[in-house]
C-alpha cells in the first residue's frame, strides 16, 4: 500500500470528515498506539534504573517501594548521596 504524506492539518481534517463510528475507530487505534508506546517508555525506564540500581551496588528487584522511591528521589536530587 503506498504511503499518503500529510500535514498534520490536512490529517485532521480527514478525521473530521468521518462518520461518527469511524472517528470512534481512528480514537481507538491511537489510544492503543499510545498504550504501547507507554509500555515502551515505562520497560526502558525500568531497565535504566535497574542498571542505575547495579552501578551503585543495589538491586531494584530486592529493593521495597519506600526504597526505590528515594532512590529515584537522591537521582533526582543530584548534590545529595544516594542511599
Amino acid at each position: 500500500m503506498p504511503t499518503l504524506e500529510l500535514t498534520e492539518y490536512q490529517a485532521i481534517e480527514l478525521v473530521k470528515q468521518l462518520s461518527p463510528e469511524h472517528k470512534r475507530a481512528v480514537l481507538l487505534a491511537l489510544a492503543e498506539d499510545a498504550f504501547t508506546q507507554r509500555e515502551v517508555r515505562l520497560e526502558y525506564a525500568e531497565s535504566q534504573l535497574r542498571r542505575l540500581c547495579a552501578e551503585r551496588g543495589r538491586d531494584w528487584d530486592t529493593m521495597t517501594e519506600y526504597e526505590r522511591e528515594a532512590f529515584i528521589d537522591d537521582l533526582v536530587h543530584e548534590d545529595r548521596l544516594c542511599v
